[in-house]
């Protein structure tokens, strides 16, 4: 299971929900709630416009007031220094915190180390004591804090530190076996957790949201980390994210506090609209640190780099943070600094967990000097004295940058962030950015494969299954398009909604045989037929033993849960060790569904556009990073006026940073053309066998990795990157491509080549005629950003 985003299965259908049922809920604040409860994005009018039926709203008028604002306030400066030994709040966390206590929802925005956390814990266990104070519940009936939060990691961090501080807090992901679950259960139904952490996915869970229903006291406050992900025009935007309004709605929480280090104001505007924030709960806190020095260096060539990097390195010591764009990138680079004498090491999201907790608690205890990393690394990482923070390679969006500069100098001491501008990097980025966007015909595919004539005979209310790795890899589409897909299928067409998803494939080890022939013998003799279909069905490997479920439920017609059982028992009794792979989404039919060619044609045509649009926002925020860099004004004035602020007190210049010490913009490098390689096309063809995607072939190509490159093993054919160096940046040369496609006919339907991975069929050749190839020539003009690029891509 990910170490890294959890994925809301169904680890906790065991969990009976009547324990949480036995004790009454006392009545709370709740809110006014309108019958459909369905959250709608407006795709014409703004399509980060969320609206929610209800979302947040005043007290019921026949609750009793909050205790004052004073006596709150000097009851969260107590705690603040009782568990937490700090001595005074810092910018708006008491403001906000007030609200909070008050009743009322919040958005925080403050940046990164600022301490936006405490604006929930504080709260989550002070309402306990106000709650004693004032005689407004009984013991056990003070609710809880549920904090959606993105990475299982970043929970884990958060659950410990509160725990080692006395402070009852758990969290539920797909890494917590049935026990655990089961005890988390218990501390629930008697109202012993303050705080309950899961991931937005964990909302699709439909035990999960039933559970958090019947809480007793019910759900005091939702804390929406990351907040920013709920907006569409947010740097990270996560379709799970935008489901967390419909869930606060569900649940009748409370109150919300929304949090983000990087929000502009349309992002903040969508936030706020998503839980009917007003305009007085929203506190702000400049991005603009004093402390940190903002340079920015152009480079030429990106082998420049390295003598420029280890300069920078001699002459300013200290824990260093060095951000590049792909893994091998971080790997290489930290060798590289290794050889020149550094003490660096490499950190990105491929590497197992145990490589990747080594490194942090090695930076954490200054054994390690310098990480190379990706994006993966950051996120939680409390170490204040960070001096250097530099930028390698082009960050992705100016929100990326200023949170990843955010995390140096959080002592206060002055700290240094370099920025190195190549124009190659920027076309690494546009690449990435073009990665995300299929072919119009196997998006027309997809959409047909979703609405099957299986599925759009389903009524109201049904249920299904998709295997959507298996769409990833056939249509060629990456999980986080494919999810804004499903996302929009759910919230926008609301077709259909997410539920419980499944596990498909269980492995385990056997840590005793001899018991375990002997478990399965006595449950078959004693009528348990699944217990054979294990024994039949299970593929025994060298160490583990694997169980496709869903393999013996189609062959077998048995029911899944038994099945399941069967293993849980010989987990819990420590027979077996279980682990569980292979995530299966389901969905139930909201009304019906489209069944006619143009009703689907309706909806493929509106989703792809909406997915082109996705992909220009994605190549602007990249082109926002080089306007802020090469812009004629101070970095840190630019970076606050991004997100709508300005620096204190009105100035016009921070005095340290580039600009302000030369008084010259950063002049982008110019871009080296080269010749376009007409004969590339033919090479291309020659070596790759598919003929249904235009799209894919560039990819090839150009040597960006996708689903169906990686299933196909193309990444290792003759024709990966092979045209890494070219540019099809202006229409000449892209009349010089599809002039070439028109010509390579024959190849596209030689036997020859007709064979292999991926090959059609010979009925697939359909005889392209010479409309049939414009078309496809005419689909590589209209998306040929997908051709654009001259470096190799791979996965963060």
């Amino acid at each position: 299971m990910s170490d890294e985003f959890d994925s809301g299965d169904d680890l906790f259908d065991d969990v009976d929900v009547n324990e949480l049922l036995q004790t009454s809920r006392v009545p709370v604040e709740q809110q006014s709630h309108s019958n459909s409860g369905q959250v709608h994005i407006q795709s014409q009018k703004r399509r980060s416009d969320i609206e929610t039926s209800s979302a947040i709203k005043r007290l019921r008028p026949d609750i009793s007031p909050s205790p004052e604002d004073e006596e709150n306030v000097k009851l969260a400066r107590r705690l603040l220094s009782e568990k937490f030994g700090y001595n005074q709040f810092r910018h708006e966390q008491e403001a906000a915190i007030k609200r909070i206590l008050a009743g009322k929802s919040a958005f925080v925005v403050f940046p990164t180390g600022a301490g936006k956390s405490l604006c929930y814990q504080i709260p989550a266990i002070a309402f306990p004591e106000i709650d004693e104070a004032h005689g407004l519940r009984k013991s056990g009936q003070s609710g809880i804090t549920i904090i959606v939060s993105p990475l299982i990691a970043l929970m884990k961090d958060q659950v410990d530190v509160l725990k080692r501080r006395g402070i009852s807090a758990d969290c539920i992901d797909s890494t917590k076996t049935a026990d655990q679950l089961q005890l988390i259960n218990r501390q629930l139904s008697r109202g012993e957790l303050r705080m309950i952490y899961c991931a937005p996915e964990r909302l699709n869970n439909e035990r999960f949201v039933e559970s958090m229903k019947n809480i007793p006291g019910g759900v005091r406050l939702v804390a929406v980390d990351e907040a920013h992900c709920i907006s569409e025009w947010g740097h990270s935007f996560r379709p799970e994210y935008l489901k967390v309004a419909r869930f606060v709605d569900e649940i009748k929480a409370e109150r919300v506090i929304c949090l983000t280090a990087t929000a502009t104001a349309r992002v903040a505007e969508d936030v706020c609209n998503a839980f009917n924030i007003d305009e007085q709960g929203v506190f702000r806190t400049s991005p603009y640190r004093p402390n940190l020095k903002l340079f920015a260096e152009s480079v030429n060539v990106s082998t420049e780099k390295i003598s420029k990097l280890c300069k920078f390195l001699r002459e300013n010591p200290g824990p260093t943070l060095v951000y590049v764009t792909i893994q091998k990138e971080s790997e290489d680079l930290a060798e590289r600094l290794r050889y020149h004498k550094f003490n660096a090491t490499a950190f990105h999201a491929g590497m197992k967990v145990e490589a990747k907790t080594q490194v942090q608690d090695d930076f954490m205890a200054n054994k390690v000097d310098i990480v190379v990393a990706t994006i993966a690394f950051g996120m939680g990482v409390d170490k204040a004295d960070i001096r250097n923070i530099v930028h390698y390679t082009l960050a992705s969006t100016v929100e990326e940058y200023s949170q990843q500069i955010g995390r140096a100098g959080r002592d206060g001491n002055p700290s240094n962030c370099m920025f190195y501008l190549c124009n190659s990097d920027f076309y690494i980025r546009e690449n990435f950015a073009r990665g995300d966007l299929p072919s119009y015909e196997p998006f027309r595919k997809l959409i047909r494969d979703i609405f099957s004539e299986d599925v759009i005979k389903l009524e109201p209310g049904a249920t299904f299954k998709k295997e959507t790795n298996n769409q990833m890899k056939e249509f060629d589409i990456r999980q986080s398009p494919l999810s804004v897909i499903y996302a929009t299928l759910e919230l926008h067409f609301n077709l259909i909604r997410a539920i419980t998803p499944e596990y498909s494939v269980y492995s385990f080890e056997q840590l005793d045989t001899s018991m375990y022939m002997e478990c399965m013998k006595n449950m078959m003799a004693s009528d348990r037929p699944e217990a054979k279909a294990i024994m039949e069905y299970a593929e025994k490997k060298v160490k583990y033993t694997t169980v496709n479920v869903n393999e013996i439920v189609r062959q077998t017609g048995y029911h899944r849960t038994n099945i399941i059982q069967i293993l849980d028992h010989l987990d819990r009794d420590g027979i077996i060790r279980l682990t569980a792979r292979g995530i299966v989404p389901k969905f139930r039919v909201l009304q019906k569904l489209p069944n006619t060619d143009e009703q689907l044609e309706e909806i493929t045509q509106k989703m792809y556009k909406d997915l082109e649009q996705k992909e220009k926002d994605a190549l602007k925020r990249a082109r926002d990073v080089v306007d802020l860099i090469t812009g004629e004004k101070c970095f840190a004035l630019a970076l606050a006026q991004h997100f709508g602020m300005d620096l204190p007190d009105g100035k016009e210049k921070c005095g340290h940073c580039t600009f302000c010490y030369t008084g010259k913009r950063v002049q982008m490098p110019p871009k080296v053309k080269t010749p376009l390689d007409r004969d590339g096309i033919a090479r291309v063809l020659k070596e790759c066998p598919v003929r249904d995607d235009p799209r894919f072939l560039a990819r090839v190509a150009f040597g960006i990795m996708s689903p169906r490159v990686r299933e196909l093993k193309m990444n290792f054919s003759a024709a990966w990157e092979s045209m890494q160096d070219q540019d099809f940046d202006n229409e000449q040369d892209l009349e010089g491509f599809t002039a070439k496609w028109k010509r390579t006919r024959a190849i596209w339907t030689g036997s020859e080549l007709m064979s292999g991975p991926g090959a059609r069929p010979r009925s697939f050749r359909i005889g392209l005629s010479q409309q049939r190839i414009a078309g496809c020539g005419g689909d590589i003009g209209r998306h040929s950003s997908a051709l654009i690029g001259t470096h190799r891509i791979r996965n963060l």
